[in-house]
């Protein structure tokens, strides 16, 4: 069974590999559109992620996403880079730190 939109961002936390944030203090946010709508924001500062929900006035990523796939994409069912290309997610700021942000997060549930 899927997970909510919420569950899912207040699961964030729980997946988020701190090796690999090493260095990195960013903040990403999620804006998601449509049936379950919600703004989420993920502060990475020294290795350590904080989830804030309602976002941030500056982050520094910002992806806009229907929660059907922002859910596909969580559990690991769809491919982030596929669902960009084909523009159902859409990235707003720093490019490099998108692309990573696979590696900040482990899929699946």
């Amino acid at each position: 069974m899927s997970m909510t939109v919420e569950e899912l961002f207040e699961h964030l936390s729980t997946r988020f590999n701190t090796e690999a944030a090493a260095g990195l203090n960013r903040t990403l946010q999620w804006k998601i559109t449509d049936v379950d709508p919600g703004i989420w924001a993920f502060e990475i500062k020294d290795g350590k992620g904080r989830l804030i929900p309602g976002g941030v006035d500056e982050p520094d990523t910002t992806f806009v996403t229907s929660s059907e796939t922002w859910v596909a994409i969580a559990e690991g069912r769809q491919d982030a880079m596929r669902a960009f290309m084909t523009g159902k997610l859409k990235v707003k700021g720093d490019m490099m730190l998108a692309m990573k942000v696979p590696k900040l997060f482990e899929t699946g549930v």
